[in-house]
C-alpha cells in the first residue's frame, strides 16, 4: 500500500470519525426532543484485495445505526391527551397538505412517530408539537365495538351528547327472610304480611239460601239432596279452573274434571263429599294447596290458606226444590287477586308502606332527557309458615300526587317466590315492564335485569332489604367538556351529564425491522422494504397522561465525543507522518 495508501487510509479515518461527530452532535442537539431516537455510528473496515500474507487494514467507513426500538423514559404529564409507548410501536400519523374551504386536507399517506404529545387543535384534529395528526378507528356509539379496520385522522366534535332514554335497570338485593315492617307484630303471626284483598274490592259472597225448606245444610244430610243431577260447581285461582260433576249415578258430568256419585258420597253425607272436594283442590297445589271446604254457619265456605276473610260461601236459588245451588256450570271463585294486587290507590297508601319495605330509588331519564325517580317498595305476600310459598310483589311510586281512590302504587307485575335455600323458584332473571310512566312521565318499556342469583332470601336481622346494585343506563343531555386518552388507548370525551364516550381506538404500528424506518424531519418515521409493513394493533402499550422522552444519553454522547476527538487528533498524525516520510522520500534526489 505505501506511504499513499496510508495516507488516503488516514484520511479515511477522518472523514468516518467526522460523521461520527456530526452524529454525536445531533443526538446532543435532540437530548430534550419529545420521542427522539438517537442515530449511533458503526465504522466499517475496506480491505484491499491481496494475498494472505500481504493483506493490510484498509481504509474504513462509517455508516448510521437507528435505535427506534431503544425506548425513552416515560414521564408522567398533566395533558390528558399526552401518550407515551410502552412497547416498541408507533402512533400512526398522518400530514396535512392544505386546507379547502376552511377544512384541513390530509395527504393520505401513513406515517409513525413515537412523539405523543398530541393536543386538540381548533378543528377538533389531535395534532402533535411537530405538526401530525393522530389516526384511529372509531367506535360505535351504539354497541361500543370498534367499527372498520382502517384508520383514520380522529376528529373530535363538540356537540351536545343527546339524551339516552333508560331501557334498563341493573338492581339486586337480598330481601329478608322475615320483613320487620310497621305493620309486623312478633305476638301476631303473618302480621309481616301485605293482604292483597285489603287494597281492592271484593267480589261479593253468594248468599246462603236454599229452597224447599232447606235453610241450611247439615254435615249429615246425604249429597244427593243437595246438588241436582248434572250440577256442576267450578272453583278458578289463579286462571287455574277445577270442575267438579254430581250425578246419582255417577257417569261423567259433561265438563267435569271429577264426577261424585251423589248416592255413593264418602261417607254417604255432605261433610264427606266436601273433605273430598277439600283433597282434591290441595292435590292441584299452587293458590290451591292450601284450600280448605268445609260448612260455616250452615253454608259451604271455601279458603285459601291464610285468607279467611277472604273465604267464599256458596249458596243459591232457582234449583230444583231440594237443591241449595243453583243449576250450573258457574264460578264461585275468582281470585287472581290472592296472587298480585295491580296498584294501591292514594287512599290506601299509609297502610301500604307499613305492610312493605323499602327497596331502594333511582333516577331514570325518559327520552327528552327528563330525570325522574323511580321509588321502589316490596311486599311479602304470603309465606311458608303461614302455609303458602315465600312470595314477594314488586312495586313502584307511579304518582306520588295521586289522591283519593286513584293509583300511586304500581305491582311490576311478577310473582318472586323462594324456596327452603332463600333462592327464587323458578329462576328470574330479568322482568319487564312494558310501559312505565311516572309521575305523568312517560319512561318507555324497561327491563329489570336481576341476572342470575341477583335476587335472594335470607334471613336478615334487621328485617329490612339490602341492595346490593342498582344503576340505570340512560342519561341527561350534555355538553362536550374535555378528551382524554385512556391506557387502553381510547379517545374518551367527558361531558356535563357525568357521561365518558369512547370516540376513537388509537392504533399503534409494530414492524418486524423497526431500525429500517426511513427517518423524516419532525420524529416522522416511515415504511421502506428493508422495516417491512406496518402491523396494527388497538392501542397495546399506550400509557394516557405521559410523554417519552428522548433515548440520548448526554453522559455517554459525551464519553463518545472525546473519544471520537481522540480518534481525529490521532488520525491527524497519520497524515502529517505520511507527509514526511514523502518529504523524506522526494529529499532522496537531491
Amino acid at each position: 500500500m505505501g506511504i499513499y495508501g496510508a495516507l488516503a487510509t488516514a484520511v479515511s479515518g477522518l472523514r468516518a470519525q467526522s460523521f461520527a461527530l456530526e452524529n454525536i452532535s445531533g443526538n446532543i442537539a435532540n437530548s430534550q426532543t419529545t420521542g427522539y431516537k438517537r442515530i449511533e455510528t458503526t465504522f466499517v473496515d475496506l480491505i484491499p484485495d491481496a494475498p494472505v500474507k500481504s493483506q493490510v487494514p484498509g481504509a474504513v467507513i462509517a455508516q448510521s445505526r437507528s435505535t427506534n426500538n431503544d425506548k425513552g423514559d416515560v414521564i408522567s404529564s398533566s395533558v390528558d391527551t399526552y401518550m407515551a409507548l410502552n412497547g416498541s410501536g408507533f402512533f400512526v400519523v398522518e400530514e396535512k397538505v392544505g386546507q379547502n374551504d376552511g377544512t384541513a386536507v390530509f395527504g393520505g399517506a401513513s406515517y409513525y412517530t413515537r412523539r405523543g404529545d398530541f393536543d386538540v387543535d381548533k378543528e377538533g384534529y389531535l395534532v402533535n408539537g411537530a405538526g401530525y395528526y393522530l389516526k384511529g378507528l372509531p367506535i360505535d356509539a351504539a354497541t361500543g365495538n370498534i367499527s372498520g379496520s382502517v384508520p383514520q385522522v380522529i376528529k373530535l366534535s363538540n356537540a351536545f351528547l343527546p339524551a339516552q332514554p333508560t331501557n334498563r335497570l341493573d338492581y339486586q338485593l337480598n330481601l329478608p327472610q322475615l320483613p320487620k315492617n310497621a305493620g309486623y307484630d312478633s305476638a301476631l303471626p303473618g302480621s309481616e304480611l301485605l293482604d292483597p284483598a285489603d287494597y281492592m274490592a271484593l267480589p261479593a259472597d253468594v248468599p246462603a239460601t236454599a229452597t224447599g225448606g232447606i235453610n241450611t245444610f247439615a254435615g249429615a244430610d246425604v249429597p244427593n239432596t243437595i246438588f241436582a243431577n248434572g250440577q256442576t260447581l267450578s272453583f278458578t285461582v289463579g286462571g287455574v279452573t277445577r270442575t267438579y260433576g254430581f250425578d246419582d249415578t255417577g257417569a261423567a258430568v259433561a265438563g267435569a274434571d271429577v264426577t261424585f256419585d251423589t248416592d255413593l258420597a264418602p261417607n254417604d253425607t255432605l261433610t264427606g263429599l266436601l273433605a273430598s272436594i277439600e283433597a282434591d283442590l290441595q292435590a292441584l297445589g299452587g293458590d290451591f294447596a292450601s284450600a280448605t271446604v268445609g260448612l260455616n254457619g250452615g253454608a259451604m265456605e271455601v279458603t285459601l290458606g291464610a285468607n279467611t276473610t277472604d273465604s267464599l260461601t256458596i249458596g243459591g236459588t232457582g234449583g230444583p226444590a231440594s237443591a241449595g245451588f243453583a243449576a250450573g256450570p258457574f264460578n264461585p271463585i275468582d281470585q287472581s287477586y290472592l296472587n298480585q294486587v295491580a296498584a294501591i290507590n292514594a287512599d290506601d297508601s299509609d297502610d301500604f308502606l307499613s305492610n312493605s319495605i323499602a327497596g331502594g330509588a333511582i333516577t331514570v331519564f325518559a327520552e327528552n332527557g327528563s330525570p325522574v325517580n323511580v321509588q321502589l317498595r316490596w311486599a311479602k305476600v304470603a309465606s311458608e309458615v303461614n302455609g303458602g310459598v315465600d312470595r314477594w310483589n314488586l312495586f313502584y311510586l307511579e304518582d306520588g300526587n295521586a289522591s283519593g281512590t286513584d293509583p300511586m302504587w304500581r305491582n311490576a307485575g311478577t310473582d318472586y317466590e323462594f324456596n327452603a335455600a332463600g333462592s327464587l323458584d323458578p329462576n328470574i332473571p330479568s322482568i319487564t315492564i312494558p310501559n312505565l310512566q311516572v309521575n305523568g312521565i312517560d319512561i318507555g318499556e324497561v327491563t329489570i335485569q336481576h341476572n342470575t342469583g341477583g335476587v335472594t332470601q335470607f334471613a336478615n336481622a334487621n328485617g329490612t332489604a339490602k341492595v346490593t346494585q342498582l344503576s340505570q343506563n340512560g342519561y341527561a343531555a350534555g355538553e362536550f367538556i374535555s378528551v382524554t386518552i385512556n391506557d387502553a388507548g381510547r379517545v374518551v370525551a367527558s361531558y356535563t351529564n357525568g357521561q365518558q364516550i369512547e370516540l376513537a381506538a388509537v392504533v399503534v404500528a409494530n414492524f418486524n425491522s423497526p431500525n429500517s424506518l426511513k427517518r423524516m424531519d419532525g420524529g416522522l418515521f416511515a415504511a421502506t422494504s428493508e422495516s417491512g409493513e406496518a402491523i396494527l394493533d388497538n392501542g397495546s402499550g399506550i400509557i394516557g397522561g405521559s410523554l417519552e422522552s428522548s433515548n440520548t444519553d448526554i453522559s455517554e454522547e459525551f464519553t463518545k465525543l472525546i473519544v471520537t476527538q481522540q480518534a481525529y487528533a490521532a488520525g491527524t498524525r497519520i497524515v502529517s507522518t505520511s507527509n514526511d516520510m514523502l518529504q523524506e522520500a522526494l529529499n532522496m534526489v537531491r
